[in-house]
């Protein structure tokens, strides 16, 4: 059983602002590269897909994961098993509900790496077919 870690000193208002912020660049950052962003945030009743986009003929699925620091590891290192099958339920759900059962889909990971008070360029690890 995975252990929630916790944040260090961090107030959830902060953690909420941080990855609010972190899937805005995001979205712009993958748009450059060539993605067409078709949702974000999806929500439904087994929970959230932070990005949902396309590239050529593959639907993307996109976990961001924002950190301040890497006192825990990387941001993409936070996704774990248990993150990979509750996106891969949620992918299958959007499928279902958008008539795609049949699309090619990969998982994509994408870790910022926000420096701190925003001064600076942040880090940006996009890992494409992650999993």
């Amino acid at each position: 059983m995975e252990k929630k870690k916790k944040h260090s000193g961090v107030k959830p208002d902060q953690r909420l602002a941080l990855g609010k912020k972190g899937e805005a660049e995001a979205a712009n950052w993958l748009q450059a590269r060539g993605m067409r962003i078709l949702e974000r945030n999806f929500r439904c009743p087994l929970g959230e897909i932070d990005i949902i986009g396309e590239m050529g003929e593959v639907l993307v699925i996109v976990e961001v994961r924002s950190r301040s620091s890497i006192d825990w590891g990387t941001p993409a290192e936070s996704v774990g098993y248990r993150k990979q099958q509750k996106l891969r339920r949620l992918a299958a759900y959007y499928l279902q509900h958008k008539g795609k059962v049949n699309s090619p889909c990969r998982f994509d990971v994408l870790g910022l790496l926000v420096n701190e008070g925003g001064k600076g360029p942040n880090q940006i690890q996009w890992i494409p077919d992650a999993f």
